[in-house]
C-alpha cells in the first residue's frame, strides 16, 4: 500500500489521506442532528498505528461490520474538527476496507484526538452565503476603491 499517513503526522488541515491502522474501540452508535437538520447516526472507534491513536467517525452503516482488533485501511480520507478535536473521518469519496496487512505494535500514548485545536479554517459547502471569496464571485467584496480624497465608510483610519 502506497503513501500511507503515519497517525502522529495527521494535522487537522490534512486532507486525501491513507491510514492504516489498527481497531482498539469501538463506540456505541449515536443519534445526532447535523447542521441541516437531519439526523444520522455516527460511531467513533478507536484506531491506532505504531506512531498513536485517533477517533474515526463512522456515519450510518460505515461501523455494521468493523470488529475490535483487526487493521483497517482507510483510502483518502480527512480531518474534521469536533469541538476543536480532530476525528479522521472517510466521507462520500473515501473507502473504508479491512486490510490483509495487519498492524500489530500499537501507541496508545500519543492522542490525537486529545489536543484540543483552534479552529481557524471554515469549509463552506455550497448553498446561499456558501461562496464567501473576497476576490471572486457572490457579493463578499469588501476591499473597495476609495478616492484619495475620500474614505470607505469602512475604513478604519482615524485621521
Amino acid at each position: 500500500m502506497e503513501g500511507i499517513t503515519k497517525i502522529k503526522e495527521l494535522t487537522p488541515e490534512s486532507r486525501r489521506v491513507n491510514v492504516l491502522a489498527k481497531v482498539l474501540e469501538i463506540g456505541e452508535p449515536k443519534e445526532i442532528n447535523t447542521r441541516f437538520g437531519e439526523s444520522k447516526s455516527v460511531t467513533e472507534v478507536v484506531i491506532a498505528d505504531e506512531t498513536g491513536k485517533i477517533k474515526l467517525s463512522l456515519w450510518g452503516e460505515q461501523s455494521a461490520n468493523i470488529k475490535d482488533g483487526e487493521t483497517l485501511y482507510i483510502d483518502n480520507g480527512y480531518i474534521s474538527l469536533v469541538r476543536g478535536q480532530m476525528r479522521l473521518n472517510v466521507g462520500k469519496y473515501g473507502n473504508l476496507t479491512n486490510s490483509e496487512e495487519k498492524v500489530s505494535d500499537v501507541n496508545e500514548e500519543m492522542d490525537m484526538s486529545e489536543k484540543v485545536h483552534e479552529n481557524t479554517y471554515r469549509r463552506f459547502g455550497g448553498g446561499s452565503g456558501g461562496n464567501f471569496n473576497r476576490r471572486g464571485s457572490g457579493g463578499g467584496n469588501f476591499n473597495r476603491r476609495r478616492d484619495s480624497d475620500s474614505r470607505s465608510e469602512y475604513s478604519n483610519n482615524d485621521e
